[in-house]
């Protein structure tokens, strides 16, 4: 070992991060099915309470005014006895599938609202929830840099002294 004459290394390889944050890819489907209360229970619980109010906030975070399922006529919708397909609902329906290029049709809207109108309302939610949350991608590489480093003193082992 004391034959051998220490290098100091000059250079260290140091690595680089660097975040790249993008939008959700899409698939073009619903993000999570209509059924699907597990996913976020805060949501549900909120539409099984007070399903006006997560209306509006639903609405809201979409980006539009706040008091447009207000205006939807009459309170049947809320409990699922309408005679036909509430049309700020559809319209509401309609808007994410287009904003967020989801397949489906009219057809699909009218029937999920019709069936399941506090649900289709929560898997709303959950997309737009979904759809707001930016996905983060952290690369890495390895980098020369050319700074030099100081040479620092090893202790020989075992010590030459006794």
């Amino acid at each position: 070992m004391q034959g051998i004459p220490m290098q100091t290394v000059a250079v260290q390889p140091v690595p680089v991060g660097q975040a790249v944050t993008l939008a959700h890819m899409n698939t073009n489907e619903w993000g999570s099915g209509t059924c699907d209360c597990c996913d976020d229970m805060g949501i549900c619980c909120c539409a099984f309470w007070c399903l006006p109010c997560f209306q509006c906030k639903t609405v809201s975070d979409f980006g539009e005014c706040l008091c447009l399922p207000l205006l939807e006529p009459g309170c049947l919708a809320y409990t699922g006895s309408a005679l036909c397909c509430p049309p700020i609902s559809m319209a509401m329906r309609a808007a994410v599938r287009e904003r967020y290029h989801i397949r489906g049709s009219i057809c699909d809207d009218c029937c999920m609202l019709y069936w399941c109108f506090s649900c289709s309302w929560c898997q709303m939610a959950r997309e737009i929830k979904k759809q707001k949350q930016p996905v983060t991608f952290l690369t890495a590489q390895t980098t020369m840099m050319t700074a030099p480093m100081q040479p620092q003193a090893y202790p020989v082992y075992p010590p030459t002294t006794y």
